[in-house]
């Protein structure tokens, strides 16, 4: 199997997991009414971007390659770090926007170097349309916000 298949898939695993810590920690701290809606969003995504982890990490370890540990991890989403103003909820909907864009990216660049291995296609498909799913509602989100 294609050591680069296997490297981009490891990529998408991080991702899902710094994007998990990071909606995890936008969807405790933000605060206000204008806040809820995107913390239940966030809170409830947490759990699918687990699984999209799970996804990944059965796929690389089927593929011969090994799910790194912590020791592996650098963090990348500069935009969904916590700032100090908890009611910013404009600033952490652009955060998750960057974060899908960049989720779906990934995805779609993984799903080319798929050529002879249609169960791997299809778990990145599977993913990148969850991925999609997300931005639109965030994108959503933020014309109601810029447009109030």
């Amino acid at each position: 199997m294609s050591q680069q298949l296997i490297a981009e898939l490891t990529r998408s695993y991080w991702m899902e997991i710094e994007t998990t810590m990071n909606y995890l920690s936008a969807s405790t701290n933000l605060v206000g009414v204008q806040a809820e809606p995107i913390k239940q969003a966030l809170a409830a995504d947490v759990l699918e971007e687990i699984q999209h982890a799970q996804a990944l990490a059965r796929r690389i370890h089927i593929l011969g390659g090994t799910v790194p540990g912590s020791m592996d991890f650098s963090a990348v989403q500069k935009s969904m770090q916590p700032n100090s103003e908890a009611t910013d909820v404009v600033a952490v909907i652009k955060g998750v926007i960057d974060n899908e864009e960049a989720a779906i990216a990934q995805y779609k660049k993984t799903i080319k170097l798929c050529e002879d291995d249609p169960v791997t296609e299809d778990i990145c498909v599977t993913l990148l349309a969850d991925e999609e799913e997300h931005l639109r509602l965030f994108q959503g989100y933020l014309y109601e916000f810029e447009n109030r």
